[in-house]
């Protein structure tokens, strides 16, 4: 018997197979640091809340403004959606107030819902159309709640969230 092609095939074989293990592990490093790459940086926790609703008047081409927290939208679509009118935005105002978790709450004398939006790149897109009243809110005010809106008419008083009413919330 020929020991010594037994040792050196073991050895040749002893030495791949370390290679091997080094290459598996690297490309297994490789994979991880590509994964941990491609996952998104997210900061948490976040609250974009705002303390205070804005109240916004409308301008003669339909948009609001507001300076304190730097955005702008046309709102004609918004008034047209609540009246099936295409001029009921004039001469109005806008309540909007921004919740915990980014939703835009937005509603006006006379509507009978509020409307909640979200951010999706450059626009406020509908979320949920929350109905209040069938007469219309008159003189409404929204507050931060956290975690709820409160929409406060008269001497009613209504907890919101993105997606209605919480009714179990007094």
């Amino acid at each position: 018997m020929d020991y010594k092609n037994l040792l050196s095939c073991d050895l040749n074989e002893f030495i791949f197979a370390g290679g091997l293990m080094r290459q598996t592990q690297f490309l297994s490093f490789l994979l991880l640091g590509l994964l941990a790459a491609c996952s998104a940086l997210t900061l948490q926790p976040a609250n974009f809340a705002w303390p205070i609703e804005s109240v916004l008047p409308v301008d003669e081409s339909g948009t609001v403004s507001d300076e304190r927290n730097s955005f702008s939208f046309d709102t004609k679509s918004l008034f047209f959606e609540e009246f099936n009118d295409s001029s009921a935005y004039m001469e109005k105002e806008i309540r909007i107030l921004r919740d915990v978790n980014g939703f835009y709450f937005m509603t006006a004398n006379k509507f009978k819902n509020v409307y909640v939006f979200k951010m999706n790149h450059g626009a406020m897109v509908l979320d949920s159309k929350i109905f209040i009243s069938e007469f219309g809110v008159k003189n409404p005010a929204l507050n931060q709640r956290e975690p709820y809106v409160e929409l406060i008419d008269g001497d009613k008083s209504l907890f919101l969230t993105n997606t209605g009413i919480d009714r179990n919330k007094r």
